[in-house]
């Protein structure tokens, strides 16, 4: 009896193996020549998919993604009340000077609330969250967190942009397992606001939810982010893309569409 449960164990561990490697063909052929990496971690089959192992491990700024923990530190600590916190537009502090006239940028320069502060990436609003955060209560929840290196040295403005944090997108895909479990440092009302307000798509069969990011690279290019999960017939999927585009307009919108291409190649996502 241990024999044949030995067995068919070997044979599902085969199994297993050659599906990741069929996957990983379809990420070589999607990806092409885009310099990016993508992670997805199947839930319930505790199962990871991957394109470019080594690259999933190097740490980049977070950027925008950013603004998902900022929004449970902020909730937490009582300087967000919810989704519906208003904050307004101080053009003094942050005036409207040297941004593109495209989205998001143009819905920036506005009051704005928890929730569409991240639906449209608003910078000015997720910095005076930080502000009033503070450094010390920041870096303790960064640290309870283990998010990326935990480095919020770079200045309360400006550490998660292109400063000292760095998270890989190994650890993107852990941190949201972790935070859609309920197993950070926050309480339960904190995790649900955020979840709510991250969510980008719903229909009859699935639900997305994530979060943009984008900085400016080494190389005079930019880096882009999308990180999330995907909801369907009571299963979730992780993930977390980032990729090297020539610029903010070359990316802003391919690093969903790519996401998507590659959700709905490997099944997770219906055509």
């Amino acid at each position: 009896m241990k024999l044949v449960r030995l067995a068919c164990l070997l044979m599902m561990f085969l199994v297993s193996l050659g599906v990741a490697e069929a996957d990983a063909q379809n990420l070589n052929r999607i990806f092409g020549n885009t310099q990016g990496a993508f992670v997805l971690y199947d839930l319930a089959n505790n199962r990871y998919v991957r394109h470019n192992d080594a690259r999933c491990r190097r740490r980049f700024t977070p950027a925008s993604t950013f603004k998902i923990p900022n929004s449970l530190i902020g909730l937490e600590t009582g300087v967000v009340r919810d989704a519906d916190f208003f904050i307004s537009w101080d053009r003094q502090r942050y005036p409207n000077q040297g941004r593109p006239n495209i989205a998001p940028f143009i819905h920036w320069w506005q009051d704005h609330t928890l929730r569409s502060a991240i639906r449209h990436s608003v910078l000015w609003y997720y910095i005076e969250i930080a502000r009033q955060v503070g450094a010390r209560r920041m870096q303790r929840h960064i640290t309870q967190f283990r998010y990326g290196n935990g480095d919020t040295s770079g200045g309360i403005e400006q550490f998660w942009r292109t400063s000292t944090l760095r998270i890989s997108a190994d650890e993107q895909v852990d941190f949201l397992r972790r935070l859609y479990a309920g197993q950070l440092s926050v309480s339960r009302r904190s995790i649900e606001i955020v979840k709510d307000i991250m969510l980008l798509e719903q229909t009859a069969t699935y639900r997305l939810s994530g979060k943009t990011g984008a900085a400016p690279s080494g190389n005079g290019g930019t880096l882009a982010w999308f990180v999330g999960y995907l909801e369907r017939e009571g299963k979730v999927y992780f993930f977390a893309l980032n990729m090297d585009g020539a610029s903010y307009e070359a990316i802003r919108d391919e690093r969903i569409n790519l996401t998507k291409r590659i959700l709905t190649e490997l099944g997770y996502l219906p055509n």
